[in-house]
């Protein structure tokens, strides 16, 4: 089983491959393939063909998946790339922090 430390909608910003340095939100995770879509990062082009009456048909771009290993989440409160940590807190839940500045992910 593959564990993947981004989940959706988190923050991150790509750490190699053409879209180096750019951040965007995550917006689906593929745990079988440790792949992440991440919103205007890896965009392809695909020509679609009109299937039914009324459909527009067209060429449009889309968002392709990506290594997760590829991504570093970016922390809400010290706005930097980071590893991510886990921790339980007093009630007994388990969350995951920030190394760099300690702050908690979950709400």
């Amino acid at each position: 089983m593959n564990s993947i430390h981004i989940k959706k909608n988190d923050t991150v910003v790509v750490i190699s491959g053409e879209d180096k340095g750019k951040k965007g939100k995550v917006l689906s995770v593929d745990k079988d393939h440790n792949r992440v879509v991440v919103e205007g990062v890896s965009m392809a082009t695909k020509h679609k063909r009109p299937r039914r009456q009324g459909d527009i048909g067209g060429i449009i771009h889309q968002e392709t998946p990506i290594s997760a290993s590829d991504v570093m989440h970016v922390c809400d409160k010290c706005r930097q790339a980071t590893r991510i940590g886990y921790t339980v807190l007093s009630d007994g839940t388990k969350v995951r922090v920030c190394k760099k500045c300690g702050e908690t992910f979950e709400k």
